[in-house]
């Protein structure tokens, strides 16, 4: 499965753009803010229904311009799929598959397996919890529709009930019979989830230390724990017993929406002591940990984006991480630098056809034959 070709019009910093893609590599060359990591966006768009980067799709189009549209064709068991995504201001986003409508955007999510690793990703380690439960949530969602689904109905439910909460705080009133119907969903709903999350990290740590192993070349050892208020208590209790700390927040303070990933460099919180490099090298082994988990259950190759990742790692893992997504295991790959050189030369070391894009303000131009 990769993406054939691209069409952009009025999306962020592009008026139009129309661009070809090798199955292999494929590379935007240019300064900051130029735009690069606006075409890894396109995709994302493509593959993911919404930006990677804002959740406001508004803010997708071109200034002063009325609507964007991006479009692409993949090539999915040697069959173009046309995908469609649209938006008009203050209206609701069009998003197609075969000329096919979807009702649900959900149903897209997994069909086009996509993992993006960015400078942004910082946030796994740096900000709080809903960073990391982000990460665990798309990677299982892109391989399981019924756990997406679940999910979906979770938060409804805790919306709801958070209102029930908040009435409650308000009138000084408890309707235990109502509260009672929104905690059994909850509970039935919760234990679906966590075991599902339970069961990927059983299959994901293995994939994370051995990706991490290769690119530090085995210098650190790193560990990460899944954390949940599930794991020992009773969820059904635990909201029954905390109903009064609930009302006085208006808020569900328990449960799964509030599980977490700790990450760890050695025995130690790696937010506090590990370096830039190593901070990073965890991250991106997260990422391809991912990716490696999409491959083994989609049972074809996810699309692989590294946008603006070879800050503040050194030569060696630079080369290592390249050498690595390069192989067979890998499928299609979009990197974004801006060292034009730097690219070529070490495609050209690895013996691999590279397809290199140079961005300028919003043009974007092919400047090899490849």
């Amino acid at each position: 499965m990769y993406l054939n070709q691209l069409s952009l019009l009025n999306f962020k910093n592009y008026p139009e753009a129309n661009l070809s893609f090798l199955p292999g590599v494929n590379c935007f060359v240019g300064n900051n803010g130029a735009g690069k990591t606006n075409i890894l966006d396109a995709i994302h768009y493509l593959c993911l229904c919404k930006s990677y980067f804002n959740p406001i799709d508004s803010q997708q189009i071109l200034h002063e311009e009325a609507f964007f549209l991006v479009q692409g064709d993949f090539n999915k068991d040697e069959q173009l799929e046309p995908v469609y995504c649209g938006l008009k201001r203050n209206h609701k986003k069009v998003f197609k598959r075969n000329n096919k409508e979807y009702q649900r955007l959900a149903d897209h999510i997994g069909i086009y397996p996509l993992v993006m690793i960015s400078p942004q990703d910082q946030y796994l380690i740096s900000e709080g919890s809903e960073e990391r439960r982000k990460f665990l949530d798309n990677a299982i969602s892109q391989t399981d529709s019924v756990y997406l689904d679940d999910l979906i109905a979770y938060h409804k439910v805790i919306a709801q009930r958070n209102a029930l909460l908040k009435q409650f705080q308000e009138r000084n009133r408890v309707d235990e019979e109502m509260i009672s119907i929104y905690d059994e969903q909850l509970v039935h709903l919760a234990a679906k989830i966590y075991q599902k999350r339970l069961s990927f990290m059983e299959e994901f740590i293995p994939l994370f230390n051995q990706i991490y192993q290769t690119i530090s070349s085995g210098a650190e050892t790193v560990t990460f724990n899944y954390e949940s208020h599930l794991s020992q208590n009773d969820f059904a209790l635990l909201l029954k017993n905390n109903l009064t700390k609930d009302i006085y927040t208006a808020r569900t303070n328990y449960g799964i929406h509030k599980d977490d990933l700790q990450f760890n460099l050695g025995e130690f919180p790696l937010k506090k002591y590990g370096s830039q490099g190593q901070q990073k090298s965890y991250v991106i082994a997260l990422k391809l940990a991912h990716y490696s988990f999409l491959n083994a259950k989609k049972g074809y190759k996810p699309i692989l984006m590294l946008d603006d990742i070879f800050d503040k790692l050194d030569e060696q893992r630079i080369r290592k991480l390249l050498a690595m997504v390069s192989e067979d295991s890998f499928g299609q790959l979009f990197i974004t630098d801006t060292d034009q050189a730097r690219v070529a030369k070490i495609f050209q070391d690895l013996n691999i056809d590279c397809r290199i894009f140079e961005v300028n303000k919003g043009l974007v131009a092919q400047v090899n034959k490849k």
